[in-house]
């Protein structure tokens, strides 16, 4: 069970006394620009299809999404979420001892806690701008069958090249690896990027709606695999993971590439326009990535926990990277959203670093 991450908008609410819709939560790394235009009508128009089951197995919406990926649908399983297939693949892979690349989600080594399974980690340097090192992965190996990797990585924001990682799946043939793209979307052409094409046995990859449609109440994810893989994870799978009407949104959502493309230009433009409002604050050093976003590091007196406190009464929320394993309290996450907000937001953290 995750405590201390983003987005916990309703508590922050309460303390402050105010309604949830008048926090700005820069915490949470959904989408900027907010659901595609017409999800809504979908939802409505198909409301009252939740008077039955839906599809057991999702087959309509496995269908929709392999297509939209060059893929059959007997490469995919669509769940309740990304974080159903993360808990999963422990017993699913009857895995004894993973290596994780970090500092990233926490949900990787908490679902191979729950079931047991032995953890290393290979960290990312703060002086190598936390872009992982994968060539280190074949050293840290010993007795390790499942390697987590999150590209782009939650909280760095770094992305390894598709190209490097197809190299060190072929090269290790007799391990898994789960390469998380749930942010990939948001990186332009990241086509070129993805990896759920490869044709590899010891490859599985995980792909997000939540993030890039900003959808994260539906909970909506998938897992790509080969065949054979795929069958493995079946008899783990729930009936009726995925409800009836996030069954109707990603079937929907599959043919929305112009709004995915979009996203990804508003994102190049909005990080460059953030970062320049802070390039002349010395007490805050930025990691920057080609997602939408970027982890800092605080170099002056201020901690995160206290920066946390002081955007917070301002309505403001920011991620506390304290809880990161491999990061400290030096460390917050500032998810982008609106052009007029991360103007408000930069002009907050520059009164308040500049009185350090």
């Amino acid at each position: 069970m995750i405590h201390g991450h983003g987005g916990n908008i309703y508590e922050i609410a309460k303390t402050l006394g105010c309604s949830a819709r008048e926090i700005l939560d820069m915490s949470s790394n959904v989408s900027p620009v907010g659901m595609p235009s017409g999800l809504g009508d979908v939802l409505s128009e198909r409301c009252d299809e939740i008077i039955s089951l839906p599809e057991v197995d999702s087959k309509g919406l496995r269908a929709s999404f392999a297509a939209s990926v060059g893929l059959k649908d007997d490469h995919v399983l669509a769940g309740n979420g990304t974080t159903e297939f993360i808990y999963t693949i422990p017993p699913a892979l009857k895995a004894k001892k993973a290596l994780i690349v970090g500092p990233t989600y926490s949900d990787y080594a908490d679902a191979c806690r729950a079931y047991g399974v032995e953890t290393s980690f290979l960290l990312a340097r703060e002086e190598e701008g936390f872009r992982p090192d994968i060539d280190e992965i074949p050293a840290g190996l010993d007795n390790v069958d499942t390697v987590f990797i999150c590209n782009p990585n939650n909280p760095t924001g770094q992305l390894v090249p598709a190209a490097a990682l197809k190299r060190i799946i072929e090269a290790c043939p007799g391990v898994r690896f789960v390469v998380d793209e749930s942010y990939l979307p948001f990186v332009p052409n990241w086509e070129a990027e993805t990896l759920a094409g490869v044709a590899a046995d010891n490859l599985i990859v995980l792909h997000s709606f939540s993030k890039i449609f900003a959808i994260p109440g539906l909970r909506l994810g998938f897992l790509i695999a080969a065949p054979d893989v795929i069958n493995v994870f079946r008899p783990f799978k729930q009936p009726w993971s995925v409800n009836r009407l996030a069954q109707a949104a990603g079937s929907f959502l599959v043919s929305q590439q112009a709004f995915v493309e979009g996203v990804a230009q508003f994102v190049q433009k909005e990080r460059k326009a953030f970062l320049g409002y802070l390039e002349t604050l010395d007490t805050l050093t930025p990691f920057p990535g080609p997602v939408h976003f970027i982890l800092f590091r605080l170099n002056g007196e201020l901690r995160a926990p206290e920066l946390f406190n002081l955007m917070a009464e301002h309505k403001i929320l920011i991620r506390d990277c304290s809880n990161f394993y491999g990061l400290s309290d030096r460390f917050v996450r500032i998810a982008l959203k609106t052009p007029e907000a991360n103007k408000m937001c930069a002009d907050i953290l520059i009164s308040a670093l500049s009185r350090q």
